[in-house]
């Protein structure tokens, strides 16, 4: 099936003979859904936290950092085309020489443009429009309204304009304060002062497709002497980008290796789960993960770095307990250190199968740790937190994408339906085991859950492979707690309009 020609390929891309054909082996036989058993909820796999408990979580975190190496770690490759998909939507179907705009809108399903178009002035690249638009229509104060919006969303969207379409969505403006405005990337910087700092540094990790590099280093060359001066902290930053040698072959609807036209094989990135390999390469005693378009205006920071350091002084409590439990576990062992061991797995991180022998309780302690915030479900569409079974009867507590769910199954449908929580992204992970030693993340991940998507490759459908998610099967072998915490820590910008929202409207 793969020529001398195609081997070379494989091999110029990092990869090898044998790891290919195991992808064509996982479409060949396809990857099985998650067996969700149960919605996690309050009580029942998410913790709830008292007051006096998040306190104390929160200055255990506070005495103890300062020793400790933190980074937090921000995925930051994704390109912004989905947050204006309805402009794009707009440009493509919309002729202001021919039609009223007013008559477009009423042909359309929902409302997303006109509360767009009426609210321009409330977003933080208003004035970066205008300019273009300057530049580019000089006549746009004599053209109808249609046209008007027409050559603001073009102003925006094409390469001759701002080129906001195919921008990392972390250089996007977001936020508008008196004085200037902020992407995401300096609002993650910004927050990561309030939490992530070990006395006056803030170490960062930011994960970027490598073609949007030179723009990361331009915009953080214009705004770290404000961020710096405003928390008084000094930042250092790190950046990496998803490996070459971590892409996975597109194939057919065949399932045969899918080519281009001048005949060779076809790699595509693998999605977020390809991050694993980026994560496994920092060394830290702590690191936070969050999603880069997840901020808000600075007036709510100090609130939502509350929540992290509750989460990281959680992970430490527990941490602290599993640590001296492995240590205890190499001497002499009595029942009732047992029975208080196996009482702390059951009670504290919420693991209904426990571990039988002295060597399998001490090897299910010794696994990387993640503490993950978790809102209440408010109809937002992506992961949550669920009981999975695997293929052993095990049951654990895991964060599943409903693309790893089989929908045509009325058990899990029920289960979906049923699920209180939402995955935002929000995890703190612990990365050395008990002897300070770092753990290899690529030994605890799943590989049986990834998904296959269906996609597009020049007008012809082709079957692409994703790996495991970063916060999904990647840290399936991981021992994995939820805690509930509010919805104020939660303000992804998925759609352009989401920054019409309070969060994203300093002092509104």
């Amino acid at each position: 099936m793969l020529t001398e020609k195609d081997i070379k390929q494989i091999e110029k891309h990092g990869l090898n003979i044998d790891q290919v054909y195991g992808q064509l082996e996982i479409f060949r036989r396809g990857i099985p859904y998650a067996n969700i058993v149960t919605t996690a909820s309050a009580g029942n796999g998410i913790q709830l936290l008292s007051s006096d408990e998040q306190k104390r979580f929160e200055a255990l975190y506070e005495r103890k950092k300062d020793k400790l190496d933190i980074v937090k770690f921000v995925p930051a490759s994704g390109a912004a085309t989905r947050m204006f998909r309805f402009l794009h939507e707009f440009l493509d179907n919309y002729d202001p020489e021919s039609e009223l705009f007013r008559d477009y809108v009423k042909k359309i399903p929902n409302t997303n443009l006109v509360t767009f178009f009426t609210s321009t002035q409330d977003f933080a690249f208003i004035n970066l429009v205008r300019k273009k638009i300057r530049e580019n229509y000089p006549d746009y104060k004599k053209s109808t309204k249609g046209q008007r919006y027409y050559y603001f969303a073009k102003a925006m969207m094409d390469e001759k304009g701002l080129n906001y379409g195919n921008m990392p969505k972390g250089l996007i403006p977001f936020h508008k304060y008196i004085k200037y405005t902020t992407t995401a990337f300096e609002e993650q910087l910004y927050e990561a002062a309030f939490y992530a700092s070990v006395e006056d540094d803030v170490y960062t990790h930011f994960t970027f497709a490598e073609k949007h590099l030179p723009y990361f280093k331009e915009k953080y060359d214009s705004v770290i002497k404000r961020v710096s001066r405003t928390t008084k902290k000094t930042f250092h930053i790190s950046y990496s980008f998803q490996k070459k040698e971590t892409d996975t072959l597109a194939v057919t609807p065949e399932n045969l290796p899918y080519r281009d036209a001048k005949g060779n094989l076809v790699f595509r990135p693998s999605g977020h789960g390809a991050l694993l390999e980026n994560l496994n390469d920092v060394n830290a005693d702590i690191v936070f993960v969050k999603n880069i378009d997840n901020v808000a205006a600075r007036e709510y920071v100090e609130e939502i770095a509350f929540y992290k350091k509750v989460l990281a002084g959680k992970l430490l409590h527990l941490q602290g307990k599993i640590f001296g439990y492995i240590e205890e576990l190499e001497g002499d062992v009595s029942s009732e250190l047992v029975k208080e061991i196996h009482s702390f797995i059951w009670n504290e991180l919420d693991v209904k199968d426990i571990p039988q022998g002295i060597s399998a309780t001490r090897e299910f302690l010794n696994r990387p740790l993640r503490v993950c915030g978790v809102v209440k479900n408010k109809g937002a569409s992506g992961g949550g937190p669920f009981w999975v079974k695997d293929e052993e009867g095990v049951s654990s507590l895991q964060i599943v994408e409903k693309s790893q769910i089989d929908l045509q199954d009325k058990h899990h449908i029920a289960v979906i339906n049923e699920a209180t929580h939402f995955n935002p992204v929000d995890l703190v992970c612990g990365l050395r085991d008990y002897k300070g030693n770092k753990f290899d993340l690529k030994q605890y991940a799943n590989p049986d859950a990834g998904f296959i998507s269906k996609k597009y490759e020049n007008g012809k459908p082709i079957k692409a492979l994703e790996l495991p998610g970063l916060w999904n099967g990647s840290m399936d072998n991981w021992n994995t707690i939820f805690v509930e915490v509010p919805i104020i820590t939660f303000n992804p910008v998925k759609s352009v309009n989401d920054l019409l929202k309070k969060e994203h409207r300093p002092n509104a």
